[in-house]
């Protein structure tokens, strides 16, 4: 059985007012269960990626080369989407011991403590020292506070954590009204600029051959659009904060890319970074909300620094609303917005359960992707610079809006072995899905191989 998801692609591809006739080239195979879901998890990952690809691939068009046939199976994207990997034959822990749903006297709330100042902070909130608090302790501490009384404590404090809720509780925020409000990405033209230059592609070049892309990305869905952009063609520098951490699954979302540091709170860093952006196509990031503004690197800077830029955000919560600027992650998220509890729900027996991966993650990190590739596409034609917004959010109101499936969670997880392939990288030896992306003539794949931070210098070749 096959599902035709070109609908689902179509309209996100009227979103960027890109041409129709491009969608005649999807082929597009499998069907829902994907995976162990109530949720249309895998016509996400599909959707999500096909547009990613043909947005590239029109682009290529753009540039010169005859349209190509865009195709991606369904239980491959599924099986991209869970993020799996492996190290020297080893699969590392994704999880801090404290990360994960813990009960409180009125309902559940969900910690992130994969990075060390979120665990600490955390746990001197609910009045344990971290340096000796067991994961047992927390739990007893929790069961003191309320839901929503914790998540607000933690948001004050700049920490990560959300109480659980059914739909129609997070319906009834203000927050979900205007992440409703909004479309599910929104390319905005922000200045004026001649189009950028972008010589003719050959038609069996990769279509993103030439784009330079500057990835200042850091968690997971940001990592995975630069991966995206990167295995379409683009030269993608990732940038990293000599000061701030990294988590395991850089390792894998660094495939294609070169990989340089850069330390923005000097005057020698902010001068690096600048000479970059003034040859740069592309600047995708997903700081905290206003973070780069504030060093002076915020949309309309970066297009004043470079006219014809596409600035990519990514944001937790959306652009607008009282938790716009709330940090958040994929599994808070789910928590948060009532897909835990709509999970358990649909297995009968109510006990509040994750999605099968960090689909919100992954499904927005391919969006990025789409979203950059069609701002570029719209730079050509009309010139301008351009602001692509999106948000996990706004994924999670889309992916809830593709319905439910029945039976879902009786699929079984596919075999991953198929689509794996192993490549050296300067983490080890790697082992990682590889895209689920297909075009007709261009070759799909990873240029470079994957190495930690500051293995390149902060240059374009």
């Amino acid at each position: 059985m096959t599902m035709d998801n070109t609908p689902t692609v179509a309209a996100i591809w009227a979103l960027a007012g890109l041409p129709e006739a491009a969608l005649a080239e999807l082929a597009l195979t499998g069907h829902d269960p994907a995976v162990p879901s109530s949720f249309a998890v895998g016509t996400a990952a599909q959707a999500s990626m096909a547009a990613a690809a043909l947005a590239a691939a029109e682009l290529g068009h753009a540039r010169g080369a005859p349209r190509q046939r865009v195709a991606v199976d369904m239980a491959h994207a599924a099986v991209e989407c869970t993020g799996w990997f492996s190290l020297d034959g080893q699969a590392p822990d994704l999880w801090d011991a404290f990360s994960g749903l813990y009960r409180c006297a009125d309902g559940h709330v969900r910690l992130h403590a994969n990075f060390a100042h979120h665990r600490e902070g955390a746990l001197r909130l609910l009045g344990l020292e971290p340096a000796t608090a067991q994961r047992s302790d927390a739990e007893r501490a929790l069961l003191g506070w309320r839901a929503l009384d914790f998540e607000q404590a933690t948001a004050e404090r700049g920490l990560v954590a959300t109480a659980l809720r059914s739909f129609a509780q997070w319906d009834a925020t203000p927050q979900a009204q205007a992440v409703a409000a909004q479309p599910l990405l929104t390319l905005t033209r922000i200045g004026d600029a001649p189009p950028l230059a972008l010589a003719p592609l050959a038609a069996d070049a990769p279509p993103l051959d030439g784009v330079r892309v500057l990835d200042l990305t850091r968690i997971l869905a940001g990592p995975v659009g630069g991966r995206a952009l990167a295995a379409l063609g683009a030269d993608v520098l990732l940038v990293n904060s000599p000061n701030l951490p990294n988590i395991a699954a850089i390792a894998d979302t660094s495939q294609g890319k070169r990989s340089a540091l850069v330390d923005l709170r000097t005057d020698a860093g902010r001068a690096q970074l600048s000479a970059l952006v003034r040859q740069a196509h592309v600047f995708s990031q997903g700081y905290r909300p206003g973070g780069l503004a504030a060093l002076g690197y915020g949309p309309e800077a970066l297009a004043a620094l470079r006219p014809g830029l596409v600035c990519v955000s990514l944001t937790a919560y959306g652009a607008q609303g009282p938790w716009a600027a709330r940090r958040g992650f994929d599994s808070l998220l789910q928590t948060a917005m009532g897909f835990n509890h709509a999970e358990g729900e649909a297995a009968g027996d109510g006990k509040p359960r994750p999605m099968p991966m960090q689909i919100l993650d992954e499904a927005t990190g391919f969006l990025m992707a789409f979203g950059a590739a069609a701002a570029l596409w719209r730079q050509q034609r009309e010139g301008g610079s351009w602001h692509v917004q999106v948000s996990l959010a706004q994924t999670a109101h889309w992916l809830r809006g593709l319905g439910r499936i029945a039976g879902g969670l009786q699929a079984p997880m596919p075999d991953r072995a198929p689509f794996l392939e192993t490549s050296a990288s300067g983490f080890g030896l790697l082992s990682a899905v590889r895209p689920a992306m297909r075009l007709g003539r261009a070759t799909v794949g990873y240029r470079h191989a994957s190495m930690p931070p500051g293995s390149h210098p902060p240059a374009w070749t």
